[in-house]
């Protein structure tokens, strides 16, 4: 592949999932000679299985107990993984640098007050006049901001505060979707020239009762048991199993990267999000066309790191388009290992997929039973995501030579 001055390449990796923090023990499990071991809790939300953050030492990233405390987990996964992609580039103690860093954060809501929505849901079992006990509620119960969750864009704040990332900043909401957005906006923006670098991605906190709720409520959340992603189909439940993690990655023009000297983990080469109906093959025409890129990577060095979610439907259709578009690739369904991150997700695969390029990992089957071995080591990837309601995304990385 030619090189550009305006290639837009990563720089630097921040990731923390149930399978642990920082890029090492990721690395660790991409070159693996066997599948990997999960990492799920069973009991505490049973019966929904989620996997579960690792031990964290906050202070390595956050420094301040104050910042600690006045951030819930959500906040704290995502400034802890940012700092940790800002380290990785060397851009931790660059206050310049930083000064004029984009940030592009996938957000959701926000951490909802339990004890409100508990109050609220038991009130409305004793009272028929529901609208107006919500009223009621929603006058005397509501936090500081007005919201009955805490507002999407305080994870980018609570990043420039902490990490002094105070160049333009965005926030998208809107589940895996948003994660897709981020990455594509930062995307082009340094290819258009009108950014040299950006920090990018988002966090998840699957250890609520919120959350379970929400999936649940669309029937996608498995019940009892976990299995691998593509072996869900005889499972209890929907086939989607959350996990609390947090990705960030800090892209770069190759131009400003190669002046100051920074490690280079891959090249992005394509990037792109689209939406609509599933139904009546919309969803396989649409992905045809979104994995045109990668239709001249080689197959026997391709990983496809696989963004499903483990939805019986979708996820079998899913596998299918691949299997048919990118034959020989490794499918790689990592939600298996580090549970479905929501917002999260695209940056989480994008993290994976740089990783396993620049080690030229073997990436290890996730799923024996569905996924083949690797013949040779990680030259080039593909990311997708695909929303547990609706949006897809893809994005093709190879290596630097």
């Amino acid at each position: 592949m030619s090189k550009a001055a305006n290639d837009v390449v990563i720089s630097g990796v921040g990731i923390v999932t149930c399978q642990g923090v920082g890029k090492d023990a990721h690395i660790a499990l991409l070159s693996a000679e066997s599948a990997p071991k999960a990492i799920v809790e069973t009991e505490k939300f049973k019966p929904y299985p989620v996997h579960p953050l690792p031990e964290i030492d906050w202070s390595q990233q956050i420094a301040k107990r104050g910042d600690q405390r006045q951030m819930e987990n959500w906040q704290r996964i995502g400034v802890f993984a940012a700092g940790l992609a800002l380290d990785d580039a060397g851009f931790k103690d660059n206050i310049e640098a930083c000064g004029t860093m984009d940030m592009i954060v996938a957000a959701g809501g926000g951490e909802r007050d339990i004890n409100v929505d508990t109050l609220i849901v038991d009130e409305g079992l004793k009272r028929n006049d529901r609208e107006l006990l919500l009223n009621e509620k929603l006058t005397t119960e509501l936090r500081p901001t007005l919201f009955l969750a805490q507002l999407s864009n305080l994870l980018a704040g609570n990043i420039s505060i902490v990490h002094k990332v105070t160049g333009s900043s965005r926030t998208f909401m809107g589940e895996e979707a948003s994660g897709v957005s981020a990455v594509e906006t930062a995307f082009w923006r340094i290819r258009s020239g009108e950014s040299t670098h950006a920090l990018v991605g988002g966090a998840f906190a699957a250890e609520r009762p919120d959350m379970i709720l929400l999936t649940e409520a669309i029937g996608a959340h498995t019940r009892d048991e976990w299995a691998p992603l593509w072996s869900r189909s005889g499972l209890e439940g929907g086939g989607m199993i959350t996990g609390s993690a947090g990705a960030f990655l800090v892209l770069e023009s190759r131009k400003h990267a190669e002046e100051r000297g920074a490690h280079i983990y891959a090249t992005i080469s394509a990037v792109e999000g689209d939406r609509g109906s599933r139904s009546g093959g919309n969803f396989e025409v649409r992905m045809e066309r979104l994995l045109k890129p990668a239709a001249e990577l080689p197959p026997e060095g391709t990983a496809i790191f696989s963004g499903s979610t483990g939805m019986h439907e979708i996820a079998a259709r899913e596998k299918a388009v691949l299997e048919h578009q990118l034959p020989g690739a490794a499918i790689r369904g990592f939600g298996g290992l580090s549970g479905h991150t929501i917002e999260a997700h695209f940056p989480l695969g994008l993290a994976l997929a740089a990783l396993a390029i620049d080690t030229k990992a073997k990436v290890p089957p996730f799923d024996a039973a569905h996924e083949a071995p690797m013949k040779v080591g990680t030259k080039a990837a593909v990311v997708t995501t695909i929303g547990h309601q609706r949006g897809e995304g893809v994005a093709v990385l190879s290596a630097e030579a």
